[in-house]
């Protein structure tokens, strides 16, 4: 598993190059900077590779800051929980409808994200998941494709970005590599190739990815 996690690591290390890259190229129209949290509010879905890369990186946070963080989560769980009383561990969302997921993170939540830390800075920026290196900008794949037509309202204020061709990489690409490494993760897990298993960042810090019993509660599951 560290060998497939570091793979991932690199592949997420791929994105921060694009994103600096574009930052370079068109930095009086990208305000993202380090300290700048805007974006860091509300709960969105990660998949389950993210969730463990990320609580590797979580694990390795003080004990205070660990503590912190999880006094925070444990509020939002509750808080998901007085919505969903079923949703328990793995904490995966998957078995209901994404338009049921939306209960759980209506557009006007505001709460910063448990892993935000008092300078505005993440506290595990290195282990963050794949949404968090792509947000701010619009997803344009070198073949014209608009994969994500949304970017955040700091950055061209002025000009429409889906014009320009340097914001476009091969994200048709990097997603294809995205589900491969996602796939063999779930097979090592559940003993079964699995295309999408989600959660989010406050209840990816509860997984217990080594001792889960996940091939019994896959086999288990009731999938929609």
């Amino acid at each position: 598993m560290d060998e497939l996690l570091k793979q991932y690591g690199a592949l997420l290390t791929e994105v921060d190059s694009w994103f600096a890259g574009c930052s370079e190229k068109f930095g009086d129209h990208i305000s993202c900077a380090a300290g700048c949290s805007e974006c860091c509010r509300g709960l969105f879905d990660i998949t389950l590779l993210d969730a463990c890369y990320l609580k590797n990186g979580f694990d390795r946070l003080s004990e205070t800051q660990r503590k912190a963080v999880l006094d925070k989560s444990h509020a939002r769980l509750a808080t998901m929980q007085g919505l969903w009383p079923e949703f328990a561990p793995p904490y995966t969302l998957n078995y209901r409808p994404e338009e049921e997921w939306e209960a759980l993170m209506p557009d006007d939540d505001e709460i910063p994200c448990v892993l935000l830390g008092d300078n505005g800075r993440c506290l595990v920026y290195d282990y963050r998941p794949m949404t968090c290196r792509l947000h701010g900008l619009p997803l344009i794949d070198k073949s014209g494709e608009v994969l994500h037509d949304e970017w955040c309202t700091n950055n061209f204020t002025g000009n429409d970005p889906l014009d320009l061709a340097g914001l476009r990489w091969e994200f048709l690409s990097l997603f294809r590599r995205e589900l491969l490494l996602f796939r063999d993760f779930t097979s090592r897990l559940l003993k079964e190739n699995v295309s999408e298993l989600d959660t989010f960042i406050p209840t990816a810090l509860f997984i217990d990815f080594a001792g889960f019993p996940w091939e019994e509660w896959h086999n288990t599951r009731v999938w929609r």
